[in-house]
């Protein structure tokens, strides 16, 4: 039977084909959504690593006047907003939609057109906040957006303006995200996937999506207090009017701490699906994984002062922050051992996703130990504000978080999309990443310990860092050559259509089950999970013993080796799945508009207000299929 539903007449009538650009559009598939998340944050990639460049052509000597001062900080402030708002939370979010459905035995995320308006808006969030290089008045406060620099009195211009209201957008995709997978992972799990069966990347992206809907909110509150300084002459920030820039500081730091959680989560979780696959041994300390991730959680909303620590706010708020800080390097610290321990006595088999998740341990650890010394109060005043912190910050980020996901890239290419990446140009992409990285940001440690401030557009041809800044900028060169060896490979891996098998891993979670690549409704059948890894344990029952002492010895005989499923049902698959929908494009467009107009003119605005109105009808009133039907 057919469910009859109000409707109204359309402009744009439901989209009856998922082929074409159409079909891409009016796509609610998560797997779709997924790509279009990894596409999006992969170009701005490329353009925040080319504002990178600039900057460290700019420093690679003394005394160079190749960009202005003005241009510097423009450059400054977009590539660190877009490699953290753009690049690395949309890249976790391409793999929170292609994997998390599918390592849980779901067919979608519990909420399909809310996935697809997430990916809308932050799309047209990341085109308004880098729109503003088109005028000519690209944002020059920092990505950190300081008082009262980002002030309309140090800030002229609309620069600061765009990039708040860009910031605002992107916090609505990122809230609407997490809470979608916050609840596919609470109530869409297979039948018996209890909570510590849950593979740990679904742990950390659980984990993640709940920091993004409690940390985004506090970003939205400073970001609208700094408009309304900026454009209604309030004074939250104004200190010779009774504000207090501090207060600025607390407000981004209880958000950023969390959010560097936010950044690194994922990656850990990607790792920890890694190391066991290509170790053949299970992750060791499952329990202790999990509870660490937690822990991190938790602990990282007690420590955001540390990055305050010159800002004057006395011993006891110093001492009581410089112990959080150091607690939190225990969990972290956890997981280290725990990784260390998988390899351990493993069968290790070195795929360009092993190399990339190996090199995120040790990269990473690099990061660990830095911000340790950051937890220290005399130590961290002498490194603050030097280029020591910006070795620190990226050898977590891109040591941490962008290693984490080109081994997730690599892992999970061949399911996504049927076909191996080139293995050769694969680990020729890694060396010239790993070393780049390090040649980049290596000398950047002894370049802030011999007192190179940060945010200088030039220095003095007597300070002595040119050799150290000539490195770093070759090294910078070098890594975008690997990022080109990528680019390359995907190209080059598509043409040789080197066929993956449903299971080219011999995987152990339930991705690994099915069709390679992904049928459009995932399982054929949801299945029914009694182990943690079940798809490895069915497949070797044999093994069980060994992992669960108190499993019937008579069950274990009788159960029957599964293989993966190799068989994509098609097109006329008879299974139930959500219709695509163009009203998410649409309720997107019309909180995008609505945003300019609040910049610019108050028809403006009443036009956003008619197309947030026509989505949210329309979205309402779409007529919904009963699953009986099919």
């Amino acid at each position: 039977m057919t469910t009859n539903s109000l409707t109204l007449a359309r402009i744009f009538p439901r989209p009856k084909s998922g082929k074409g650009l159409w079909g891409w559009i009016g796509t609610v598939d998560h797997k779709r959504i997924g790509t279009l998340y990894g596409i999006t944050s992969f170009i701005w990639f490329l353009i925040a690593g080319i504002e990178a460049l600039l900057m460290r052509i700019q420093l690679s000597d003394a005394e160079l006047d190749i960009i202005s001062p003005d241009l510097y900080n423009q450059l400054f402030t977009m590539h660190g907003t877009s490699m953290v708002f753009l690049v690395i939370m949309p890249l976790s979010a391409a793999f929170f939609n292609w994997i998390i459905p599918l390592q849980i035995g779901a067919r979608d995320v519990a909420f399909p057109r809310l996935n697809a308006l997430s990916y809308w808006i932050f799309l047209f969030g990341s085109l308004l906040m880098n729109f503003s290089w088109l005028i000519g008045q690209a944002p020059d406060g920092g990505w950190f957006g300081y008082a009262p620099n980002s002030s309309a009195t140090f800030s002229p211009g609309s620069g600061m303006t765009f990039w708040i209201v860009g910031l605002n957008i992107l916090g609505v995709a990122s809230i609407a995200a997490g809470l979608n997978f916050v609840v596919t992972i609470v109530n869409m799990r297979a039948p018996g996937m209890t909570f510590f069966k849950l593979p740990i990347f679904t742990w950390m992206t659980l984990i993640t999506s709940i920091l993004i809907v409690l940390a985004l909110p506090v970003l939205a509150v400073a970001g609208i207090q700094l408009q309304a300084d900026r454009l209604f002459g309030t004074h939250f920030y104004n200190s010779l009017a009774g504000g207090d820039p501090v207060l600025w500081q607390h407000m981004f730091w209880l958000f950023g701490h969390p959010e560097v959680y936010i950044l690194i989560l994922p990656a850990m979780g990607i790792v920890s699906e890694v190391l066991p696959t290509f170790a053949r041994k299970p992750l060791f300390g499952y329990a202790f994984v999990v509870f660490a991730g937690i822990v991190i959680g938790f602990l990282g909303w007690f420590v955001w002062s540390h990055h305050m620590f010159t800002v004057g706010l006395g011993p006891a708020a110093n001492s009581a922050f410089a112990i959080s800080t150091m607690l939190i390097g225990l969990p972290t610290g956890v997981k280290i051992f725990n990784w260390m321990a998988t390899l351990w006595g493993g069968s290790i088999k070195f795929t360009t996703a092993m190399w990339f998740s190996v090199s995120f341990i040790a990269l990473f650890t690099i990061g660990g130990l830095s911000g340790v010394m950051h937890a220290s109060v005399p130590s961290d005043t002498q490194q603050q504000d030097t280029y020591f912190v910006v070795a620190h910050f990226h050898y977590v980020l891109v040591g941490g978080a962008l290693m984490g996901i080109f081994s997730g890239i690599y892992f999970w290419w061949p399911k996504a999309y049927g076909h191996f990446l080139n293995e050769k140009l694969g680990k020729i992409n890694f060396w010239l990443m790993f070393i780049g990285m390090n040649l980049q940001f290596g000398p950047q440690h002894w370049l802030g310990m011999n007192g190179m401030p940060r945010r200088i557009y030039t220095y003095a041809e007597n300070m002595g860092w040119e050799p150290s800044n000539m490195v770093a900028s070759v090294g910078g060169f070098i890594l975008a050559l690997g990022v080109l060896v990528f680019i390359i490979n995907i190209f080059v891996s598509k043409k040789q259509n080197n066929i993956a098998s449903s299971d080219p891993w011999d995987g152990r979670t339930l991705e690994w089950s099915i069709p390679s690549p992904v049928p459009v409704y995932n399982f054929r059948e949801v299945p029914e999970v009694k182990f943690r890894d079940d798809f490895w344990f069915k497949k070797y029952p044999q093994t069980i013993k060994e992992y669960y002492h108190d499993f019937d010895e008579e069950e274990i005989k009788n159960m029957k080796p599964i293989k993966p499923d190799e068989k994509d049902l098609g097109e006329n698959h008879g299974i139930h799945l959500p219709d695509l929908s163009y009203y998410p494009l649409i309720l997107a467009a019309g909180v995008t508009i609505l945003a300019v107009g609040m910049m610019t003119h108050f028809s403006v605005i009443v036009l956003g207000g008619i197309g947030i109105f026509w989505g949210a009808i329309g979205w309402s009133l779409e007529p919904v299929n009963d699953p009986e039907s099919h």
